[in-house]
């Protein structure tokens, strides 16, 4: 038709196709699945992936990581295990030298200085067993990992949320594998290698999986 006839005065194209970016008449504007479903769009994980509940994709932290970062908290707990150590017994092992052994009472003497760094050893180990708990609880629970952990630039994060833990689930995940080392220490090692046999993808161990936790790279 013509420009500026009756029908069309301003000379505007009928039926106008839609522009560049705007789907076409009769088309969906994203892929559908069968049933008119549409699918989960670039950039968001599938319902029962590793990363559903996140808004990208987690990347899960690797094992190499994960040990390195067990390790590097195993030497600090090491150092201060040595430092109480050898200031809580030096005191006992030098009244042990001080026994005289002409005296008449040198064998109590012996014997007083041996209960004494036993005991103070005793002492040693129960403190370094609340201060492991506090480390390990509450770190993880209020900041998402232990220092070891974040040296390493990994952290661990509710498995639905990816949320920090929170101080329940932090508990549950360190009780577990405290629980497993009571079994000469054979236990805890196979909560800890657990992880190898997680089939979701997400390699969670048993310990992870009551807590509901994962762990993931930064």
């Amino acid at each position: 038709m013509a420009f500026g006839a009756p029908e069309n005065p301003y000379g505007q194209q009928q039926n106008p196709q839609p522009g560049y970016g705007y789907p076409q008449q009769g088309q969906p504007p994203y892929p559908q699945a069968p049933g008119g479903v549409p699918q989960q769009g670039y950039g968001y994980p599938q319902q029962g992936q590793p990363g559903y509940g996140f808004p990208v994709g987690p990347r899960v932290a690797s094992m190499g990581r994960r040990f390195g970062a067990r390790a590097i908290d195993a030497v600090a707990f090491f150092i201060i295990y040595a430092i109480l150590g050898v200031v809580g017994v030096a005191g006992s092992v030098g009244a042990a030298k001080n026994c005289d052994p002409n005296a008449a009472d040198y064998n109590t003497c012996i014997n007083n200085a041996s209960s004494d760094i036993v005991a103070k050893f005793g002492a040693v180990i129960g403190i370094l067993a609340i201060v492991g708990l506090l480390y390990e609880w509450l770190m993880t629970g209020l900041v998402g990992g232990t220092l070891g952990k974040l040296a390493v630039g990994i952290r661990v994060v509710k498995a639905d949320t990816g949320q920090k833990p929170g101080l329940g689930s932090a508990f549950i995940r360190w009780i577990i594998p405290l629980v497993g080392g009571l079994v000469c220490g054979i236990g805890q090692l196979v909560v800890y290698l657990s992880p190898f046999w997680d089939k979701s993808g997400r390699q969670q161990g048993w310990h992870d999986k009551a807590a509901s936790t994962m762990v993931i790279q930064n």
